[in-house]
């Protein structure tokens, strides 16, 4: 009969199931952000509405996703902050130990030395000493349903017409989906060449939100 050390582990290997797929990664990504319906899911994962929907129902039983239904659409969030500290611990243990993940970033993320980040704790106490504009580069619907205190928020598809509106004369501090979000290397590599004096958060908005700094809604 199996033992109950057995049957505990068969239980973890639902949530090791649940990580063990990019395509599940990317939406426990996107879902990290706001509450999103199958077909937004769909759309942003570049996969089948079908597909999308098998890769939700995985991570329901792994009860690291939860559903509510709006008349025959399905909505799905994040179960709690506990998904995000868990991917975070992940992405940790392959930047350690696994060689590829150092190879990729430097070969997608060229800049990345050279954009020197800000830690949260640090960021807090710029925030409130009010010396520092803070620019979420999400796309608007991820910025209202949530974000730092007094955040300003130009999304990537209006970077290019609206990045004037930023003080120059001002220290500024991006950030977006997380650490490995090309929004706000992009963002910072484009402001320091305007000579702005620019950085980009260690983090993105879901990890500052699971640790417990304030946040707003709009």
């Amino acid at each position: 009969m199996p033992s109950f050390k057995q049957d505990i582990n068969q239980q973890l290997a639902l949530i090791a199931q649940g990580l063990a797929s990019p395509q599940r990664l990317e939406i426990l990504d996107y879902l990290a952000q706001t509450e999103r319906s199958v077909d937004e899911l769909s759309q942003l994962a570049g996969l089948s509405v079908a597909n999308t929907s098998r890769h939700l129902q995985v991570l329901k039983q792994a009860a690291m996703v939860t559903v509510r239904r709006e008349g025959k659409r399905r909505f799905y969030r994040l179960a709690g902050d506990d998904v995000i500290h868990l991917v975070s611990s992940l992405r940790k243990t392959a930047e350690i130990h696994l060689a590829e993940v150092e190879r990729l970033t430097q070969s997608y993320l060229t800049q990345k030395d050279a954009l020197e980040a800000i830690s949260a704790e640090e960021l807090l106490e710029r925030t409130q000493q009010g010396d520092v504009i803070v620019w979420d580069i999400r796309p608007e619907k991820e910025f209202a349903a949530g974000h730092l205190p007094n955040a300003i928020n130009i999304p990537p598809n209006e970077v290019a017409q609206r990045i004037n509106e930023l003080d120059s004369h001002t220290s500024i501090v991006a950030y977006c989906r997380g650490p490995y979000c090309l929004f706000s290397y992009d963002a910072i590599k484009l402001l320091q060449e305007k000579g702005y004096n620019a950085r980009r958060l260690q983090d993105g908005y879901p990890e500052w939100q699971a640790a417990g700094y304030p946040t707003q809604q709009d």
